[in-house]
């Protein structure tokens, strides 16, 4: 079988430039490199967010490529898992995120929030608050149901 080697989020935005800085700001990203058309449009540019590379571009609407809409929310988000979730919310709603899901803790383990950067695109974050096996966490999932 062909080795995977990596697989990195690649997300289309409206303003590719100005969601780098947002990701900077909120996430700590910091810009491996980017490439741009003549015009100003991002064509491809990564982030590095904690270990993880981010993959972004501008929209490309004459081929189809489009960010996510005002009206619909998307159908994927990233996850960052990180020591201190609520410094992290809190760096992400003052750099402009809007909350979707509040920070709560969570029957898994983990004290999680969703936000929706600016950009239209989902992000979870978390951290561990509790250790806890896969048996573990089944038995509290299948309770939730169990009332």
């Amino acid at each position: 079988m062909n080795a995977i080697h990596e697989v990195f989020p690649y997300l289309r935005v409206r303003a590719a430039a100005d969601a780098i800085a947002f990701y900077a700001d909120a996430f700590g990203a910091v810009e491996l490199f980017r490439l741009t058309e003549p015009g100003g449009r991002i064509g491809h540019a990564e982030v590095r967010i904690g270990p993880a590379t981010v993959m972004l571009s501008d929209e490309f609407p004459e081929h189809g490529m489009r960010g996510p809409s005002d009206d619909v929310r998307t159908s994927a988000l990233l996850h960052i898992h990180c020591d201190d979730v609520d410094d992290l919310f809190a760096r992400a709603v003052r750099a402009g995120a809007t909350v979707v899901r509040p920070l709560t803790d969570q029957f898994y383990g983990e004290r999680t929030a969703t936000l929706r950067d600016p950009f239209g695109h989902e992000w979870l974050l978390g951290s561990q608050i509790e250790a806890m096996s896969a048996e573990e966490m089944q038995r509290r999932y299948t309770a939730l149901f169990n009332g």
